[in-house]
């Protein structure tokens, strides 16, 4: 698939992101991990190193059925193209850039879990989080809290967003790392606070396996 066809889903989410009203959702309402859903996710391989299907700074397991692939940006060879700056501005959330998405589709879930990639700078896990938050329109309730895995120190949020269209919040979560590469931004996703519920198994799953490639 070409990088037009790549990126034309990212695209439209990252669009849809920029509309919408105040959030509604209480912070309350975001209670710690694991609120709505039992079990955990089963391995259905690693993402990460070369030939996974992603080659990322950091490598985790991925929930079994769910489809790991590289989003091409316009950078390089098409770098002059025409709309390639608003792609690529698109694709950029705060301080890192869309690189992968493993699709949970095909484990019967309607949703992502993306992995955004950022230069190497002096900027904390935190930081990086914090500023990738922000930079997602109509945001509220977010709560934070610090992790560590795989010698790496992490910093992960649980936050509620709310779409312009339907005035409707939904739970999101996303974690950052910052390796020796640049910072690596994980989030997850979905169509409503119930299908992301549903699906915090493999986020959890990534989280607990995350280690620098």
């Amino acid at each position: 698939m070409g990088t037009l066809g790549r990126t034309a889903v990212p695209l439209a989410l990252a669009a849809g992101l920029l509309a919408g009203c105040g959030a509604s959702v209480r912070a309350s309402d975001v209670t710690e991990s694991g609120r709505a859903s039992s079990g955990a996710a089963r391995s259905g391989g690693t993402v990460g190193a070369a030939g996974s299907g992603c080659t990322l700074p950091v490598t985790f397991d991925t929930a079994r059925g769910w489809r790991a692939e590289a989003v091409e940006g316009p950078a390089g060879a098409a770098s002059d193209a025409p709309g390639g700056d608003l792609a690529e501005s698109l694709l950029r959330q705060g301080p890192v850039t869309l690189v992968c998405e493993i699709d949970a589709k095909p484990a019967g879930a309607i949703g992502f879990l993306r992995v955004s990639t950022g230069k190497p700078g002096r900027a904390d896990a935190g930081a990086v989080l914090r500023a990738f938050v922000a930079a997602q329109a109509h945001t509220g309730g977010a709560r934070y809290r610090t992790f560590t895995s795989g010698g790496l120190a992490g910093v992960r949020v649980d936050y509620v967003s709310t779409s312009g269209l339907s005035a409707e919040s939904k739970r999101e979560s996303a974690l950052a790392v910052v390796t020796p590469d640049g910072p690596v931004v994980l989030h997850l996703g979905g169509l409503d606070s119930e299908e992301h519920d549903e699906m915090l198994p493999a986020f959890e799953l990534a989280r607990r396996t995350l280690r620098t490639a």
